[in-house]
């Protein structure tokens, strides 16, 4: 399980950062939480797995995320995200219907079109990722 040693902060609020990942064939949506709120980090286009693991990995490393959470669907693409979760050492929660409720929330807020259409991966990961700190932090 990834769980990076990052020095304390000294609020006692609950500051954990984690990062949470869209998973897909072709691209990867990333956000990042520190404490209870999930936004968009970016979106990684890739051909080859393991520098998309090693991008990763930098990116856990460079925001000083302590956990990485991978979104997972039902069916094939859901057994390929538990299995790229295992690769990286990261826990896996339901993503169901995440990218659907990306798109929504990001229409309401009035995002354009082609910033919606670049960033959506990244949105789903947000989705994901908020639901998980609703109801596992």
């Amino acid at each position: 399980m990834y769980n990076k040693a990052v020095p304390e902060m000294n609020s006692g609020q609950n500051t954990m950062r984690i990062l949470g990942i869209d998973y897909g064939r072709v691209k990867v949506g990333i956000a990042i939480a520190d404490g209870g709120l999930s936004e968009p980090l970016e979106v990684i286009r890739y051909t080859d797995i393991e520098l998309l693991i090693n991008k990763i990995l930098e990116i856990a490393q460079k925001e000083q995320v302590e956990k990485i959470v991978v979104g997972v669907s039902e069916g094939e693409m859901g057994k390929e995200s538990k299995e790229f979760a295992d690769k990286i050492g990261a826990e896996t929660f339901d993503e169901t219907l995440s990218t659907q409720d990306a798109q929504e929330l990001s229409r309401q807020a009035g995002i354009k079109r082609k910033k919606r259409k670049n960033m959506e991966d990244a949105f789903a990961a947000s989705v994901m990722l908020q639901s998980y700190l609703d109801t596992n932090v």
